[in-house]
């Protein structure tokens, strides 16, 4: 079945204009300058479509270590968002990281009727998937703990260090990581910035 979504890298800048409700950084991101005026648009939030929702929750919410900030049964119509049939349920649980605007992930499942079942939790990439890059600071831990989420098939062993070449003149990236899919195929990179 063919995903609905829209990704984009979570590191960005807040906009600048005044009275904007929306916080102000500094951007978290070296060599990447804050924009002089505010864009036209932000990326909110990323939604998954998922098979099992408390599944869903063990990896985004537990071993995450990401904010519920919404969790409820909705009508659809099957149009606006080209699943499931018009007048089915699905559940949307929103969850959020440090930033209260930018950066959230949508974890959405049909509960009526139930879509079909996808078949074999994926162990490759390929053209329309997505990466989903977070940072946490206890990139030990986590890593373990998302190779014990059902679903959860981890593509490296163990964390690693790479080193990213910097943007713009900037020192390079390094950082300690892992890589694994979710339940429902989306692959997440989980890193930590080294100094």
């Amino acid at each position: 079945m063919k995903k609905f979504v829209l990704m984009a890298s979570f590191v960005l800048a807040a906009c600048s204009t005044s009275g904007d409700p929306r916080p102000q950084r500094a951007s978290s991101s070296p060599g990447v300058k804050k924009p002089t005026e505010a864009l036209p648009t932000d990326i909110r939030r990323v939604t998954l479509i998922v098979r099992d929702m408390e599944n869903s929750l063990k990896l985004y919410r537990d071993v995450m270590g990401l904010k519920v900030n919404y969790d409820a049964i909705l009508p659809t119509s099957g149009v606006s968002l080209p699943a499931g049939p018009p007048g089915g349920k699905a559940r949307l649980v929103l969850l959020n990281g440090n930033d209260p605007f930018i950066g959230w992930i949508g974890l959405l499942e049909w509960v009526d009727p139930k879509l079909p079942d996808p078949g074999p939790y994926p162990t490759r990439m390929g053209i329309g998937d997505h990466v989903i890059v977070t940072n946490t600071e206890d990139i030990d831990r986590r890593c373990a703990e998302a190779a014990t989420v059902p679903g959860v098939t981890v593509t490296a062993q163990t964390p690693y260090s790479r080193q990213y070449p910097g943007r713009n003149g900037a020192p390079p990236i390094n950082v300690r990581g892992c890589n694994f899919f979710d339940p429902d195929g989306t692959l997440i990179e989980l890193n930590q910035l080294l100094k």
